[in-house]
């Protein structure tokens, strides 16, 4: 059949099958998004998202709350260890001195891991390099577990600097590889559930430091070795689930491991059109190979959706939350809580980041990234302000304390509704595949930067600025909020490709190839036909229309 006869058969293929009236379409596409949504949460969706969180995002979460409690025992032991080895009581700014290396060399870490990335992403895959990840946290686990008992104090730093790698892999590798899985309609709830594990990893390091559990001096070191069965937990159970299938197809030009990792994750057998729009983003990119760092910032196609990561990471970590924790325990005193009772009251600031975070990945898809990140940022801004004036005047009136609880319970909300989560979101919706590792190096650079800047540079702050330090912060969340408003476009229910061209117009610069398909996207969208007749009957044609 040549093509003049193949275009009559399609021609009156298309005559023998009428579209639907127009009303009746509309009520159709008008019941068909409920629909859809519940039907795009599969069973392996949920598990690989739960499993892959729990080993990764968790055991982030749960290392930066779990030195809180046993702090004057891991300085005791410090001490002794010391004594033991040295004949002396160890001198005490040498000793303030390890203690700050214990605490900040695990953003050390998370930046030496955070380079490692890409590599590993690429070699191995989304999943595997969450696989590997496991063994810096088995080990990390291992080594601070045993340090008591062997008496070397150089195995607690070591085992917090390979946790600190462990994160810096997993808040890179677990985004990616979720928002690769999932479909455009849930991309922003599923890239939640990484907020809420690190949000429940802080509640569980907070939860099992209590004295009654394992925050006493005979007990700290299992504080750390329970680090392992989160790992165990991933290791036992990710092999059993499939690999990204944009990895697949893009990396490893798996078109057959692809589509069935498709069904296996959406729960359906008909997958042709996830397909159909990854390898339209594949004819788009056939001959981009994966972008370097160096590439990625020299790029002016990507100048704006750089600065914006950039941007939206450094106000995750200096919008103020350390402060709070800072501050916490010396508020509640002045409400008249007695000591003893403060670490199961500060339970319910992980309480609230659990259920701030549960409700961001309820209605994030409703809402959209935009309102959710400039209405958190806002108001931890109004909070902040708030919460300066009420411990500048805490001494005035004895219920002025217990407006500053609310103030801090209110910020943490605030953050973990829109601000905690979004930002790992955003890193992989901004970018396309060939972009996408080095735009997580990027991102996670510049949060372990920024995490590593805050514990150096707060004391001080707080030192020269005492309760005026909160007004840095809420400047900080001003700035940001101020952003977002006006440079970043809602990314809920769009493709990659529609993402990029969003930002198309603001950086004055269009991919040769993007801006082709951007007209025939344009051109269908107005109701015009697409000019390549070729084209169309290639479509036909794959699609079984003959």
């Amino acid at each position: 059949m040549d093509s003049r006869e193949l275009s009559s058969a399609l021609l009156m293929h298309g005559l023998s099958h009428p579209r639907p009236p127009e009303g009746r379409r509309h009520r159709q596409s008008s019941r068909s998004p409920g629909v859809r949504r519940r039907k795009n949460w599969s069973c392996s969706l949920i598990l690989v998202s739960v499993v892959g969180a729990f080993g990764s995002s968790f055991l982030y979460g749960y290392n930066l709350s779990v030195v809180n409690a046993p702090t004057r025992y891991i300085k005791a032991f410090y001490n002794e260890s010391w004594e033991r080895r040295y004949g002396r009581a160890i001198d005490p700014d040498t000793l303030t001195l390890l203690w700050s290396v214990t605490v900040s060399i695990f953003a050390v870490g998370g930046l030496v891991g955070t380079l490692m990335v890409k590599l590993i992403g690429k070699v191995l895959g989304r999943k595997c390099a969450l696989l590997v990840n496991n063994g810096f946290a088995i080990s990390a686990a291992l080594l601070m577990a045993c340090s008591l008992r062997v008496g070397a104090l150089e195995m607690l730093i070591v085992g917090r600097f390979l946790m600190g790698v462990d994160g810096g892999i997993a808040l890179s590798a677990l985004p990616m590889y979720l928002s690769e899985i999932s479909p455009k309609e849930i991309r922003g709830s599923l890239g939640q559930v990484t907020a809420v594990f690190i949000c429940v990893g802080v509640f569980t390091g907070q939860l099992l430091g209590l004295p009654e559990l394992l925050g006493k001096e005979s007990a700290w070191p299992y504080l750390f070795g329970v680090m392992a069965v989160p790992a165990l937990t991933q290791l036992g159970s990710l092999p059993f689930l499939p690999e990204s299938p944009r990895y697949l197809l893009f990396e490893k030009h798996d078109q057959e491991g692809a589509e069935k990792a498709f069904r296996t994750f959406l729960g359906k057998e008909d997958v042709s059109r996830e397909v159909e729009e990854v390898l339209a983003e594949s004819r788009v990119q056939r001959n981009l190979p994966l972008l370097s760092v160096q590439e990625l910032l020299r790029s002016p196609f990507v100048r704006w959706q750089v600065v914006t990561v950039v941007i939206t990471m450094a106000c995750y970590q200096l919008c103020g939350l350390n402060a709070i924790w800072f501050y916490t325990n010396s508020i509640f005193e002045k409400a008249g809580i007695t000591p003893e009772k403060i670490p199961y009251i500060t339970l319910s600031t992980g309480g609230i980041e659990i259920l701030a975070a549960i409700f961001s990945g309820l209605v994030i898809e409703r809402l959209g990234r935009r309102p959710l990140l400039i209405g958190g940022f806002g108001l931890m801004t109004l909070f902040f302000g708030i919460l300066t004036a009420t411990l500048t005047l805490q001494d005035h009136a004895p219920w002025i304390p217990y407006l500053s609880i609310l103030c801090i319970l209110a910020i943490i909300a605030a953050f973990c509704s829109g601000p905690g989560g979004i930002p790992f979101i955003l890193t992989g919706e901004l970018f396309q595949q060939s972009q996408r590792p080095a735009a997580f190096t990027v991102a996670g650079t510049v949060n372990w930067l920024s995490n590593f800047t805050v514990g150096l540079l707060f004391p001080f702050i707080q030192k020269s600025l005492d309760t005026y330090s909160f007004l840095v912060f809420a400047a900080v969340c001003f700035a940001g909020a101020i952003y977002f408003y006006f440079v970043l476009p809602e990314t809920q229910n769009r493709t990659h490709a529609e993402i990029s061209q969003a930002f198309a117009k603001r950086n004055k610069a269009y991919p040769p190839e993007e801006k082709t398909g951007s007209t025939v996207t344009d051109d269908k969208r107005n109701g015009r036909p697409e000019a390549d007749s070729s084209s169309t009957l290639e479509n036909c044609i794959q699609n079984r229309i003959v």
